[in-house]
């Protein structure tokens, strides 16, 4: 983006309602351009909100930390240098780069990285901080010729290594890779020492852009995808199974054909992260089998599920597998190494991502860009326990597809739901909220602040619950917040898992709020969007309608018109 383009989008007139979205710059330095590209980006990427940028004081990293933390906004970007570290290491202001100061310099950085660190951990307690080390070069101040690492250098660089490695185990703070900074941003062109020393903002405008978009996606990125369907010869392993035999299909360094196994390696990566992985094949479904079943597989065959194997279209296959996962087109990528087959699923699925293998022809350079495209798809913060837990669900919910109508198989599967009311289980809910679309009280999504903020400072109290049964626990699958009134209880929130589907969780979820609040009538915030005709259907078999607006339910008719609750139910403590 170039900072002409970044001031046109910044003078567009909004356009319709928006919530504000507030992000807090805190440098060090004169954020100038980078506060221009920062809110830029944020708002091609938030459509929807109205997005400010605030920044703090010149020279005063720490101190623009704390009141980034004290002020009411959704997130903060902390982009730090080595100038802020100590002014010696920067070229604005005069400290002596004498060899004598070097060893002061290391122990100054081991004492400033603390102190922020406390900063960062503190402030992310309430929204998320995005915290950028630091991507200048050194100032040639070491004794050593600029092609020899001296002992001082790499002290002080393992020093912000070993800092940013600590405060990302924090579940509140997100570091910049800096790779993905050298990927983008060369260093010989990062630095602008013309404007550094008139106006103290260090970064020429290709890096400020260039920070900007990484600091923009670790704000508001995309929610990461949830599977992947993949096809078999020529992508899965090298060869046509049902010509060549299963046992000479390959996947090695041995055949020339490493890119096939290395792809395999970064499936069983994602499989382990919980990222679903399918096949849809047009293939012989003995011949998949045998191939699947050799030993020397990079993938666990336990890892797939399904494998729709058949000779019909590929978005015949996708269309069951996308069923029996349970989520949406646009929740999947589909890898494939023929373009027609892209195309022919493309046009079924638009909004479902669809990549291409490379070919023998294109050689093993181009496997590097998919693993870095699909790394991007799939990308998450940390793997949650229910990510884990996901397809071990998906596989026992065909149990529960075959459950018969008077509830005597969900009786003998025994299930326990415990309810919670524990701040530890926000960081779950609020994905909940933010990704769940079938079983969606209203489509309402929320930032971390806001939710926050509305638990701590109001009336809304936030309920969980967690679901397990004799085929393995399913973790939190349900996020309510309700409001107690006298007599009654409002949900403004209820967002459930598609993997707790006919599981009767959402019965129980009602049941609890009737008796744990004493109440006789629950009002649901309920609006009906494009995707949670899931959740209308529900309200419809309780109230002999399907609603169009906020629902109403007694408990009388929640009881005369709701089918046995059938597991135990537990609360967090009990």
């Amino acid at each position: 983006m170039r900072l002409i383009e970044a001031l046109e989008i910044l003078r567009r007139p909004t356009v319709g309602d928006r919530s504000p979205f507030v992000v807090s710059l805190a440098c060090g330095f004169e954020p100038l351009h980078l506060r221009t590209f920062l809110a830029a980006r944020l708002t091609q990427a938030l459509p929807r909100a109205a997005v400010s940028v605030s920044t703090g004081v010149f020279d005063d990293l720490l101190g623009n930390v704390r009141r980034a933390a004290d002020s009411p906004v959704d997130a903060i970007a902390v982009v730090f240098e080595w100038s802020d570290i100590d002014p010696r290491l920067g070229i604005r202001r005069l400290g002596g780069w004498r060899v004598a100061d070097i060893a002061e310099i290391a122990e100054e950085t081991d004492l400033y990285l603390e102190r922020l660190g406390r900063e960062l951990i503190s402030a992310s307690t309430s929204r998320p901080v995005i915290c950028c080390a630091p991507t200048l070069p050194l100032p040639p101040l070491f004794a050593q010729s600029p092609e020899e690492g001296g002992a001082e250098e790499l002290r002080i660089r393992s020093s912000v290594a070993g800092f940013a490695a600590r405060i990302a185990q924090h579940p509140g703070i997100r570091v910049c890779s800096g790779q993905s900074v050298d990927l983008t941003s060369p260093l010989a062109d990062r630095r602008d020492v013309r404007a550094e020393l008139s106006t103290g903002f260090p970064y020429s405008l290709r890096h400020a852009a260039a920070v900007a978009e990484i600091l923009t996606t670790l704000i508001s990125g995309p929610a990461p995808k949830k599977g992947l369907i993949t096809d078999l010869d020529d992508t899965l392993w090298c060869g046509i199974a049902g010509e060549v035999g299963a046992s000479n299909v390959s996947w090695s360094s041995d055949a020339h054909t490493q890119r096939h196994a290395l792809y395999q390696q970064f499936l069983a990566s994602l499989a382990s992260a919980g990222v679903l992985v399918g096949i849809a094949s047009r293939n012989d479904s003995r011949m998949v089998a045998e191939v699947l079943a050799r030993p020397d597989l990079l993938l666990d065959r336990e890892a797939i599920f399904p494998v729709q194997v058949d000779w019909g279209p590929k978005s015949r296959s996708i269309k069951r597998i996308l069923e029996v996962w349970n989520i949406s087109a646009d929740a999947v990528v589909f890898v494939d190494n023929s373009p027609l087959e892209l195309d022919e699923v493309r046009s079924r699925f638009p909004d479902l991502v669809s990549l291409r293998f490379p070919c023998a022809a294109d050689g093993d350079a181009g496997l590097w860009p998919l693993l870095e495209d699909l790394r991007t798809l799939f990308g998450k913060s940390a793997a949650s326990t229910e990510d884990r837990l996901r397809l071990g669900s998906i596989r026992s919910a065909s149990e529960y597809r075959r459950a018969d109508e008077d509830g005597d198989f969900l009786a003998g599967v025994k299930g326990v739901i415990e309810f919670s009311s524990s701040a530890a289980h926000r960081a779950r809910a609020l994905e909940l909220i933010n990704k769940t679309n079938q079983f969606n009280l209203n489509g309402r999504r929320v930032t971390e602040a806001a939710f926050t903020a509305a638990l701590n400072g109001g009336e809304s109290r936030l309920l969980t619950a967690s679901y397990e049964d004799r085929y393995g626990p399913l973790g939190i699958v349900a996020a309510l917040v309700v409001r107690p009134g006298p007599g009654a209880l409002m949900i403004e929130t209820w967002v459930m898992s598609c993997r707790a589907f006919s599981r009767r969780v959402e019965h129980h979820c009602l049941q609890y709020l009737f008796e744990a609040f004493g109440v006789e009538e629950i009002t649901a915030a309920y609006r009906p969007t494009d995707r949670n005709a899931p959740l209308g259907q529900f309200f419809s078999s309780l109230l002999g309608k399907l609603p169009v607006g906020p629902v109403s339910l007694t408990r009388e008719d929640f009881g005369q018109r709701a089918p046995a609750r059938v597991h135990r139910v537990s609360e967090a403590g009990s």
